[in-house]
C-alpha cells in the first residue's frame, strides 16, 4: 500500500492511503497482465527467485496463464486476475496443477518448444544453460513438484482463507498482489515478489551483467565497443531501459565470458524500431577486432562474486551492489591484461 505523508509545519502529522487501481481501470485485459509478468518474470519482478518461463496459455484453452521452471525443475504455475481475486482463482489453479502435474517430460518439452518457436530446442539443455548447472537434470527429474502463484490487484476473505487452508495442508501456494497508482497523470506498477521483497532501490548504483546478444548479431559486440554503447536488439531491446545512468555494466559475451566493464552515461536512445542503446564510459581495457578477444570466463565471475547468475537472459540477475561491481571492475582489469 502507498501512503501520502501529511505534514504540519516540519512535523509529519499522519499518513493518508493512496487509492490504487488495476488494469481493468485502464481498459487493459488479463492477457496484458500475463504478458507483463512473463516478459519481466526473470529480470525485475523475480530478481532473487529465478524462474524460467516455458509456456503461456493459448486462447480458448483450459490452461494456466504462465508456466515456469525453477532451478530444481519444479513447475511454477501462475493464475492471474487483472482485478480482485476470490477463491475461484484457487480452484482454477488447483485444476491446472492437477493436469500439469501429470505432464511427462516429453509433453513439457513439447510445450516449451511451442513457446520458444523452435522444434529442435532441448528443454534439458535450455534449463542447464539458464541456471548455470554443472550437469543437465535427468528428464525424470522435471515436474516432480508444482508450486501455485495467484496474482491479482486484491484478495477477498474467501481467497485468503482458501490459500491459508491449502498451505496448512502442505500445498505450495501463494497470493501476490499487484497495484497500479496514478500520480500526476503517470501510471505506476507495484509488485512484491516472494519469498520477501528485497529489490534494490533504483536510485542506487548497481552492477549489471549485460549480454552482447551474440545469438542475434555476431558483430554486435564490436559495434558496442567501438561506439562506446550498450545496445539491445529486437525483442530484447527493452532491457536497455533496465539500467540507469551511473550503473556499472559488464559486457557478457556468449560462449566466452565478461569482456569489458563500463559506466552508463546517458538516457536511452531509440534510433530505430529494432535497437535501443545508452552511451557508456569504459572502465577496463577495450578489445579491438584485431586482437584475440580476452575475457573472464563465466565460471570465474561466479567464483569471484560467490554468486550464480541466470546466464540465458539478456540481463544476468541478480544485480550487483555498487561495492560488488567496483570489486569486479578491478578484478576484471587485472584478468584482461594477463
Amino acid at each position: 500500500m502507498l501512503y501520502k505523508l501529511e505534514q504540519d509545519s516540519y512535523k509529519i502529522s499522519g499518513i493518508e492511503p493512496v487509492e490504487f487501481k488495476d488494469l481493468s481501470s485502464f481498459g487493459k485485459l488479463e492477457k496484458d497482465l500475463e504478458n507483463l509478468i512473463a516478459d519481466n518474470i526473470l529480470d525485475l519482478l523475480f530478481e532473487d527467485a529465478k524462474l524460467m518461463p516455458v509456456f503461456q496459455e493459448r486462447s480458448y484453452q483450459a490452461e494456466a496463464d504462465i508456466y515456469a521452471l525453477n532451478e530444481l525443475g519444479e513447475l511454477v504455475i501462475f493464475e492471474l486476475k487483472r482485478s480482485a481475486a476470490d477463491y475461484s482463482a484457487v480452484q482454477q489453479a488447483l485444476r491446472y496443477a492437477e493436469d500439469a502435474g501429470q505432464w511427462t517430460y516429453q509433453k513439457l518439452e513439447s510445450k516449451f518448444r511451442q513457446y520458444v518457436k523452435d522444434e529442435t530446442k532441448s528443454l534439458v539443455d535450455a534449463h542447464k544453460e539458464a541456471f548455470e548447472l554443472e550437469h543437465n537434470l535427468e528428464p525424470k527429474e522435471f515436474n516432480q513438484k508444482q508450486h501455485l502463484i495467484i496474482i491479482g490487484s486484491a484478495a477477498d476473505e474467501s481467497l485468503i482463507s482458501s490459500v491459508d487452508y491449502w498451505r496448512k495442508n502442505g500445498l505450495s501456494i501463494e497470493f501476490l498482489p499487484y497495484r497500479i497508482y496514478e500520480l500526476a497523470g503517470e501510471k505506476y506498477f507495484e509488485f512484491f515478489a516472494p519469498p520477501y521483497d528485497k529489490h534494490k532501490n533504483p536510485a542506487d548504483v548497481k552492477g549489471v551483467l549485460f549480454d552482447t546478444n551474440r545469438t542475434y548479431d555476431e558483430n554486435g559486440i564490436w559495434h558496442m565497443l567501438e561506439n562506446k554503447r550498450l545496445e539491445a536488439y529486437g525483442d530484447a531491446k527493452r532491457f536497455a531501459s533496465h539500467v540507469h545512468e551511473g550503473d556499472i555494466v559488464f559486457f557478457s559475451h556468449k560462449w566466452c565470458g565478461v569482456v569489458a566493464a563500463a559506466k552508463v552515461k546517458s538516457k536511452v536512445y531509440k534510433p530505430d524500431s529494432d535497437t535501443w542503446y545508452r552511451d557508456v564510459e569504459f572502465l577496463t581495457p577495450v578489445p579491438s577486432r584485431q586482437d584475440n578477444l580476452a575475457y573472464m570466463p563465466f565460471a570465474k565471475v561466479s567464483e569471484f562474486l560467490g554468486k550464480s547468475f541466470f546466464w540465458a537472459r539478456t540481463i544476468k540477475v541478480p544485480y550487483l551492489t555498487k561495492a560488488e561491481a567496483l570489486l569486479l571492475v578491478e578484478e576484471l582489469k587485472a584478468y584482461l591484461i594477463k
